[in-house]
């Protein structure tokens, strides 16, 4: 089959049709594909640990993403073509919105030129654009990412998360949180304007509902807070604020975080909460952003007036800054003894080194404490990284 010379009208035109938008994404991507003169297309979606990518059509197999073609184009984002059992060929091509990894399209076509690769460069955006559009009131979407039931305190707090990469030509910042279906305190948050990078991770006291609710509320102050342009500090005094007057029995550490993404200026709060690690040309700087830490969210509302302290560095660029929960650096490894600080740096500084992604690098690092401890983790374990990589302009 080869696509007819307007093929990209026929698209278009499909596209604008409103009559088209009910159609479910597997439809929707099979006519597409048709207009483009495509023997087929099929989406898969990267499973909640990111551990499979299942195909949305359900007829074709879950493939595995350590261990597979499909799996290689989603941990590099880059293009992978075989030769299709169905004859001709099979290409397999990232599916990406903005900076965040959503699975693989398989696009198949008797021969793959300039422009056919183009066009199903073309179907993979639309489709990672329909994804992020749909998911959050598609169930299908979500059950095709889930591997087993979910834990009620999780289902709470993943309902509030954000995607788990976001980025510019400037920044990109990602994070992992474990166990996936149980996790109950920890959060992290992360969000763009014009001007600045916002991320924070969030512990709170406890392992039950009330823990997640804990940093739902946070997270909805934070929020809330940044929306309307308050500064750092006012931002965490209205989390301080919020704690207190509805759940002040509660409270949770933290990290707040600002940094310019012109200028590289990093600002930061520190409630109660691990101090971040500074990687730089390659190389941890130790005690780079050890500050004396002010007490958890919701308890100086409660106890003391003292102003929350905010501390401030310049960022060189490509400098990544880790910030993380301890059941982190104390998650044991496959010999037996905890992470830790030098052993959690030195993996992405290694994974840095050989040019992966830093989505990538933290899939990878998630995965290996997980599997360590046959997939029950002492506490919850998060990790959110950024990176300040200015565009030269």
């Amino acid at each position: 089959m080869t696509a007819p010379d307007n093929a990209d009208g026929v698209l278009g035109e499909f596209l604008a049709d409103p009559r088209n938008s009910p159609l479910d994404l597997t439809t929707s991507v099979a006519c597409c594909a048709k207009a483009l003169g495509l023997q087929g297309a099929v989406v898969y979606l990267a499973d909640l640990q990111q551990r499979q990518l299942a195909p949305l059509n359900e007829v074709a197999p879950t493939l595995p993403i350590d261990d597979s073609l499909a799996g290689w184009t989603y941990r590099t984002e880059s293009l992978r073509v075989e030769e299709s059992d169905m004859g001709g060929l099979t290409a397999w091509l990232p599916m990406v919105d903005g900076a965040e990894r959503l699975g693989v399209l398989a696009v198949r076509s008797p021969a793959l030129d300039p422009l056919s690769l183009r066009r199903g460069r073309t179907l993979a955006h639309l489709c990672a654009m329909m994804v992020t559009s749909k998911r959050a009131y598609k169930d299908t979407y979500v059950r095709r990412a889930r591997t087993r039931p979910m834990q009620l305190p999780a289902e709470m707090l993943r309902a509030y998360l954000p995607p788990r990469t976001i980025g510019t030509t400037d920044a990109v910042s990602t994070a992992v949180m474990e166990p996936a279906y149980e996790v109950g305190g920890d959060a992290f948050d992360h969000a763009l304007t014009e001007t600045t990078l916002h991320a924070a991770v969030l512990d709170a006291m406890g392992h039950n509902l009330a823990s997640g609710l804990t940093s739902v509320v946070s997270l909805a102050a934070c929020r809330n807070a940044r929306r309307t342009g308050s500064d750092l500090p006012d931002l965490v005094e209205s989390v301080d604020a919020a704690l207190a007057q509805w759940l002040p029995d509660q409270f949770c550490t933290a990290i707040l975080t600002q940094l310019d993404l012109a200028t590289g200026g990093l600002r930061w709060v520190n409630c109660g909460h691990p101090a971040p690690l500074l990687i730089r040309d390659e190389r941890l700087v130790a005690g780079a952003m050890d500050r004396a830490a002010d007490p958890p969210l919701g308890l100086p509302a409660a106890f003391s007036s003292t102003p929350r302290r905010v501390h401030e560095m310049n960022l060189e660029p490509g400098d990544r800054v880790l910030m993380y929960t301890d059941g982190v650096t104390e998650a044991r490894t496959q010999n037996g003894g905890e992470l830790g600080l030098d052993r959690f740096a030195d993996y992405v500084i290694r994974a840095t080194a050989a040019g992966e992604l830093a989505p990538e690098t933290l899939r990878r690092l998630i995965h290996a404490l997980v599997d360590a401890q046959d997939n029950r983790l002492r506490d919850d374990a998060t990790i959110v990284m950024f990176e300040w990589r200015p565009a030269v302009r």
